[in-house]
């Protein structure tokens, strides 16, 4: 947090590197995140860039209270339910995080099968309520404690631990205990 606060501080300042920095250091998790809450990865890609240029644009205005990543992956949620919204996306496709589980794989038949259990998954949060994901993915994702998801829905903490822990009930349901460990 120390460091994020100091490349703020130095981007403010009119230093680039220091937005090249913070950048680098997040654009991976929001874009992890953004696909994971609209099922597209370029729309995820889209979402993510959008918030960086508000976050330039602004950033004079910018004072970090709290975790960098934190802020920019509300940001990116609200970006993303906007995005929903407003159907700028059209249908939620299915995410294909086959990508990001390819080098765990230990052989061909392995990495198949990791693809396999991973378009599962991801058909299966796609189908969540909206609610429900993203209090998943901003929880398991993004890093933030169920107060700060409550905050930026506008709800209870009691309620966006119901959303999660009934989006996780449903996610393991639907999976049919397909998903080995």
């Amino acid at each position: 947090m120390l460091e994020d606060g100091l490349l703020v501080w130095k981007f403010k300042g009119g230093s680039k590197d220091a937005l090249r920095a913070i950048y680098e250091k997040y654009a991976d998790d929001m874009v992890t995140l953004a696909a994971n809450l609209l099922g597209d990865k370029v729309g995820a890609e889209d979402v993510v860039q959008d918030v960086f240029i508000s976050f330039a644009e602004s950033v004079d205005k910018f004072r970090l209270t709290g975790s960098l990543k934190g802020f920019l992956a509300k940001c990116v949620a609200n970006r993303s339910r906007d995005c929903i919204r407003k159907n700028r996306r059209g249908q939620i496709a299915a995410a294909n995080r086959a990508e990001r589980k390819s080098s765990e794989a230990k052989s061909p038949v392995q990495l198949v099968i990791n693809s396999e259990e991973l378009r599962k998954l991801g058909s299966a949060l796609t189908e969540l309520p909206y609610e429900q994901r993203e209090a998943i993915v901003l929880r398991l994702h993004g890093d933030l404690r169920f107060r700060q998801i409550a905050k930026m829905q506008k709800v209870s903490t009691k309620t966006v631990q119901s959303r999660y822990r009934y989006g996780l009930d449903k996610l393991r349901s639907s999976m049919n205990g397909e998903v080995r460990k």
